[in-house]
Order: structure tokens, then C-alpha cells, then sequence
């Protein structure tokens, strides 16, 4: 007889099997990514399983070419800030698809041009998110004024100011009104105004406010909690002011504050702290020189308290409310062009350590914008330092303590503004750059977790 075989027919032996092949498994995410501009982002994910296959989107859009474990952008731009990236991981027994992963881009990008070169003016953000500026310099003091408009990226006229003026603050209102105070008109600048008047978005009009008490430029402007807008120091002629005026919305008039500032002073800067109360410190004083002095004004009593002092005079400097309570302040003159800055706590108001040293920046700056971010850094951008106009900027990280460089500036510019958008970016617009009468450019910041 004939022994039968016992294989199967292809061979493969007694027994043999073929193992199933699984679906794909992610082990590792990939992770989102700040990078600066210019600069491409890489994006990675791991995943177990046999045959794999990769298929990278963005903003839910494939990738052509993008078949690998990990993908690398371009070289960036500003329109990239916000990208989403996933990747699905696919073979013969199915596929995976990763959590979103999000590009951050850290750093300045250009923006649209203003309608006119402007420095020495005035911004403030909208409630429906646009920016009004208005006023300024350019060759003569302007009454112009125009909006940017970020779901356009475009700046278009609105206004005009009733009064060409330089030099002034604009406030935003609870009523989403704003309110814009003193500064100096005339040909050349030369007159110092106590006129005010508020700005209409729904009309896209100014109209009359109830004139200061006292005219004043180069003064501070900080809406307190209920509403009222305290107006503080300046300059009247050439005289600094120690006086102070509270604008009431309910009523459209300024009324003098039971106390004036604890020395007269301009230049200075001004922070809403957190529990209502407004720190007012620094500045040029009347003996011709920089002021390391403080004063917190207490809406509930109308008058100034001293604190402090600073541990550096300083004018032409910046003072930026922190989370938690703590404020920045930063650059400014003294001696000579300062990096230094320090951190005042309002719990120690009423010692001689009120004030601490942080820092110091990575380079001496004045009259530049500080502005804080939605995560609680705080951007120092452009200003005027030793070697003349700045375009470097620098992000200060209250969790560090530190400065650290971000990016620059598409040109050096000073007597900018810099507002902060719904979208966390930073318009930083105008300013002058001592070749010109004043820029007509912007910029774009972007990214800072």
C-alpha cells in the first residue's frame, strides 16, 4: 500500500499557521510645535503593526507626498499659526488616526500698510475685535483716523478726530465706546489740549466728551473696574502735572480726584491692579530728571498713596499687570538707556520691598510697547536703545523669571502702538524709525504659548 502524506498542499509542514495581521496602534502622539518664523516645524508619530502606511493632513486636507512616520514643513509664515495637523496610520487590517497636533508660529510677520504713516498716536481694541487708531504725527499733527479689521487683515478709513492731536490715550468704554484725552494739537504740536472726545464704532463718528480740568499730554489713561477712567500726571507746557481727573461715562465729564499724584510727573507709566486700585510709577519730574517713585490711587477714596519706591528711576518705561497680581516693569531712561526691570507686588505696598528685581532684558530699551499675552508672557517690542531705533523684541515668562529673544520687528520702530487681537496675535502698528516721518507699516506677532 501507498503511505498517504500528511502535508498540506504548498507545503508549510505539520501544523504550520499564518499569524492574523492586527490594525495599526499609535504608541506616541505627535506633539504640537512653536517654532519661529522662517523656521519649518517637524510633526512624528509612532505606531505598531506590520505594512504601515502614513497619510499627513492639514486642516483636514491631505498633504501630497507627506507617507512617512513624520513630516516637515516648509520653511513657515504667519499664515501658518493655527495649522492642525493628524496623521492615519493604515494597513492591511485597518487604519488610526492621531490626535490633532497644532503649529504655532512665534514671531513678527508683515501686516497690511495703514491708510497713512502715523507715530505718536493712539489704539484700542474694539469690542467686535477691531482696532481703532487715530490721531498722530506725520510731517503735522493728524486728525485721521482708521480701523483694522483682522478678519480682513485690512486697515480702512473711519473718523475723523474733532480735534487734531498727538501725544494722547484712548480708552475703552464699558458701552464698547472710546474715549480719547488730551495730548497736543496746533501746527507743530505745540498746544497742549483738556479737550476729549468719544469715538462711535456703531456710527464710525467722534462726537464731544466733557473737556479735563486740567490740559495734558504724555499723561496716563486706565479704566478701573466700575467703569470710570482715571487720567493721571503729564505735561502742561512745559510744566509736569501732579493732578488727576476721573472720566464717568453716566454723566460724559471729568471730575478732579480727591488727591493729586504724589509728585507731578510725565513719562510714567500706569497698571490696573487687581484689586481695583491703579499703580502709577516712574516718570520725568519737575527737577528735570527720572522719578523712581510710586503712588497707588484707591478708587474708594480718590486719593494716591505712596508706594515703593522703584529700585531704578526710570522714565519712557513700561509697567505690564502679570497673573496673580504681580506687575512688570520694564526699560525705560535713567542714567542712560536701561534693561533692567522689576517686579511690584501689591502685597508689599506699604514696605520699602515693594518692588524686585527680575530679568534683566537682553538689551536697554525706552518708549517700546510691552504687551501681555494670553498665557501670561509679556512681549517688549521695538524702542529706541543705545544704537539707536530697535526692532528686536524679547518675551518675559513670569513662570522663569526670565527674558528670553522673539524674533524682531520688520523694521525698527518707536511711538508705536502694539495692540493685543481677540486671536492672541499683536498688531504693532506705525511708529517712527528716525529715517521718516513716520511708518506706515505693521506688524503681525503670532505664537507665544
Amino acid at each position: 500500500m501507498l503511505a498517504l502524506g500528511t502535508a498540506a498542499c504548498g507545503g508549510g509542514g505539520v501544523g504550520s499557521s499564518v499569524s492574523p495581521v492586527s490594525a495599526p496602534t499609535i504608541a506616541a502622539q505627535p506633539q504640537s510645535r512653536v517654532v519661529p518664523v522662517g523656521q519649518a516645524a517637524t510633526f512624528t508619530v509612532v505606531a505598531s503593526g506590520s505594512g504601515l502606511t502614513y497619510a499627513w493632513r492639514r486642516d483636514g486636507v491631505s498633504i501630497s507626498g507627506a507617507t512617512s512616520a513624520s513630516y516637515t514643513t516648509p520653511p513657515t509664515s504667519t499664515v501658518d499659526d493655527g495649522a492642525v495637523f493628524t496623521v492615519a496610520v493604515s494597513n492591511a487590517a485597518g487604519s488610526a488616526t492621531s490626535a490633532a497636533a497644532t503649529l504655532r508660529i512665534e514671531g513678527f510677520g508683515p501686516a497690511s500698510a495703514l491708510k497713512t504713516a502715523r507715530e505718536r498716536h493712539a489704539a484700542a481694541r474694539l469690542a467686535d475685535g477691531r482696532v481703532l487708531l487715530c490721531g498722530g504725527f506725520a510731517g503735522a499733527v493728524l486728525s485721521s483716523a482708521e480701523l483694522y479689521d483682522p478678519a480682513t487683515g485690512a486697515f480702512d478709513w473711519t473718523g475723523p478726530l474733532m480735534a487734531a492731536r498727538q501725544n494722547h490715550t484712548a480708552t475703552l468704554l464699558p458701552s464698547g465706546k472710546v474715549l480719547v484725552a488730551g495730548g497736543e494739537g496746533g501746527v507743530g504740536g505745540g498746544v497742549i489740549l483738556a479737550t476729549a472726545e468719544l469715538y462711535d464704532p456703531a456710527t464710525g463718528q467722534f462726537s464731544p466728551a466733557g473737556s479735563m480740568h486740567t490740559a495734558r499730554t504724555l499723561h496716563t489713561a486706565t479704566r478701573l473696574a466700575d467703569g470710570r477712567v482715571l487720567v493721571a500726571g503729564g505735561l502742561a507746557g512745559r510744566t509736569p502735572v501732579a493732578t488727576a481727573e476721573l472720566y464717568d461715562p453716566a454723566t460724559n465729564q471729568f471730575t478732579p480726584t480727591a488727591g493729586d499724584v504724589g509728585a507731578a510727573r510725565w513719562w510714567h507709566a500706569a497698571a490696573l491692579l487687581e484689586d481695583g486700585k491703579v499703580l502709577v510709577a516712574g516718570g520725568y519730574g519737575t527737577t528735570g530728571g527720572a522719578l523712581a517713585g510710586a503712588d497707588v490711587f484707591d478708587p474708594a477714596t480718590g486719593r494716591f498713596a505712596p508706594t515703593g519706591p522703584m529700585k531704578a528711576a526710570r522714565y519712557g518705561h513700561s509697567a505690564t499687570a502679570l497673573p496673580g497680581g504681580l506687575v512688570l516693569v520694564a526699560g525705560g531712561y535713567g542714567t542712560g538707556y536701561l534693561d533692567g526691570a522689576e517686579l511690584y507686588d501689591p502685597a508689599a505696598a506699604s514696605t520699602t520691598e515693594a518692588f524686585a528685581e527680575t530679568g534683566p532684558m537682553s538689551g536697554a530699551r525706552y518708549d517700546h510697547t510691552a504687551t501681555a499675552l494670553p498665557g501670561g508672557k509679556v512681549l517688549v517690542a521695538g524702542g529706541l536703545g543705545p544704537g539707536g531705533v530697535l526692532a528686536s523684541a524679547e518675551l518675559y515668562d513670569p513662570a522663569t523669571a526670565l527674558f528670553a529673544p522673539s524674533g524682531a520687528l520688520s523694521v525698527g520702530r518707536y511711538l508705536d502702538t502694539a495692540t493685543l487681537l481677540s486671536s492672541g496675535e499683536v498688531l504693532v502698528a506705525g511708529g517712527w524709525s528716525l529715517s521718516d516721518a513716520g511708518l506706515a507699516s505693521a506688524d503681525l506677532y503670532s505664537g507665544a504659548p
